[in-house]
């Protein structure tokens, strides 16, 4: 049974930092292209940042570039984000997503992705 199971999420004020996990399990994780989605209530789900299976390549939204950093550790499979300088606007729910066939073109396409988890809050206050 494959698991992904997201923490880390929480309340912090505006210019604060966060740190979400994503554990994997169910799945040769080190094969998988790795990404962070978020969504908030009425607004469509936004890609946040991508991995490739080794690690070599990273993908992020404009808007988290220099902000954001997304990381694996494929021995402990696990995924990473480190949120820094982080504004209200970053308030959404997050989840992280694997795809098995590597990281689509363009990485966002969220129906590429195969499995997902059921998401950590994340609440900013200006």
């Amino acid at each position: 049974q494959v698991q992904l199971v997201e923490s880390g999420g929480g309340s912090v004020q505006a210019g604060g930092s966060l740190n979400l996990t994503c554990a994997v399990s169910g799945l040769t994780y080190r094969k998988y292209c790795m990404a962070w989605f978020r969504q908030t209530p009425g607004k469509e789900s936004e890609g946040v940042a991508a991995i490739s299976p080794g690690g070599s390549t990273t993908y992020y939204a404009d808007s988290m570039k220099g902000r954001f950093t997304i990381s694996r550790d494929n021995s402990k499979n696990t995924l990473y984000l480190e949120m820094n300088s982080l504004k209200s606007e970053d308030t959404a729910m997050y989840y992280c997503a694997a795809d098995q066939t590597g990281c689509p073109v363009p990485w966002t396409r969220r129906n590429d992705y195969n499995y997902w988890g059921r998401g950590t809050q994340v609440a900013v206050s200006s």
